[in-house]
């Protein structure tokens, strides 16, 4: 049975960019047992350590794996950001309203009426956002013609002016309050982006431990953060680990829906793992990416080449960082993304998690 409790439980514990500490905290209880190290760094990403399983002989794959840029294994790291968008309060108001500043790209049309959770240093607290104006019976039609910007939502916790300035402070922070369900062939969640990516660092892992698949190379996950505002965690990451290849994992757009051209679908549900090519961060090793593709076709793993018109991941990082590196991305087409319906096919995502497991094993 595939573990989608576990992608459940990432989705739905609260982490905005800069605090992603409970998911932090959950990763390192699961991966227990399949590291040889784990260590958090100034900036909170999470480094796990996994030292060949064979012994290395020499360069080449038949002596015992590809050496490293410095003469021992090659390293190959897995980048997985812990981060969700969501807002950090900005200021409170006489009334006891709570108004916010984003912390990752919202559009606004999807955050009408939304229920959220407000997270306090010691509980959690329930409430609602909205925009300032009137509501459709006393609106005009103009007035619900417009579009609010971020800056005129606030959020309503239901408590006297006097206990909301006791209970909540200013760098307070908010994620949307939306539970993670399964829909026919699909997972549904308001954080996809990125504990897809968490939960495939693990996963694949963890099908070489189950397995027990010898690999050469030293795999390094980094849970990182901070990369829905710039990259952040990942850059000071791959620059401390300085990998020979870096693997970018997230997810990506799956627009088979209606009311988008086919020619801008970039993934479509149920067709496999994206193969990221290029997006406005990086463009993939063309002889990884070959790499990456043989190894699919291979093992019959399904896959579908994917180019993100906008956008960007931390496999940028990973090739930018010291000396630099080969780096590649591997995405799940994701339906909605940036709202709290964000949407994978299962099938999508265990694609994603062998090609993982099966390139590791191959080094």
């Amino acid at each position: 049975m595939e573990n989608t409790a576990l992608l459940k439980a990432l989705c739905e514990t609260p982490g905005v960019p800069g605090r992603e500490e409970r998911v932090r905290a959950l990763i390192e209880k699961e991966v227990e047992g399949l590291f040889d190290s784990v260590e958090t760094d100034p900036l909170g990403n999470l480094i796990c350590r996994r030292i060949p399983r064979v012994k290395t002989k020499g360069k080449g794959k038949s002596g015992g794996g590809e050496q490293s840029k410095d003469g021992g294994p090659l390293k190959v790291m897995l980048l997985c950001h812990m981060d969700e968008i969501g807002f950090y309060i900005t200021a409170i108001d006489d009334k006891g309203f709570l108004w916010v500043n984003p912390a990752g790209g919202f559009d606004t049309r999807n955050l009408f009426s939304r229920r959220v959770t407000v997270v306090t240093d010691t509980k959690d607290y329930p409430g609602v956002m909205n925009p300032g104006g009137r509501p459709i019976h006393i609106s005009s039609p103009k007035d619900r013609e417009k579009v609010p910007e971020v800056k005129e939502f606030f959020v309503d916790v239901g408590m006297k002016a006097d206990a909301v300035k006791k209970t909540f402070k200013v760098g307070d922070y908010i994620v949307m309050n939306e539970p993670a369900i399964e829909v026919g062939e699909k997972f549904v969640s308001k954080a996809l982006d990125n504990r897809v990516a968490c939960w495939l660092g693990i996963e694949s892992v963890r099908k070489l431990e189950k397995n027990q698949t010898p690999h050469a190379c030293e795999v390094i996950v980094a849970f990182t953060t901070q990369e829905e505002v710039g990259l952040r965690g990942a850059k000071t990451a791959s620059h401390a680990v300085a990998p020979d290849i870096g693997l970018g994992i997230d997810v990506t757009l799956a627009c088979d829906t209606p009311g988008v051209p086919s020619e801008e679908t970039v993934t479509k549900h149920g067709q496999g793992f994206g193969l990221h090519i290029k997006d406005s961060s990086f463009i993939s090793d063309y002889k990884l990416t070959a790499e990456v593709e043989s190894l699919a076709k291979k093992h019959k793993i399904p896959y579908q080449r994917t180019i993100l018109a906008a956008g960007g991941q931390d496999g940028a990082a990973a090739q930018q960082a010291a000396a630099g590196a080969r780096a590649v991305g591997i995405t799940v087409g994701t339906r909605y993304i940036h709202t709290v319906t964000e949407m994978i096919d299962k099938k999508d995502l265990f694609a994603a998690r062998d090609i993982l497991a099966a390139y590791i094993a191959a080094h």
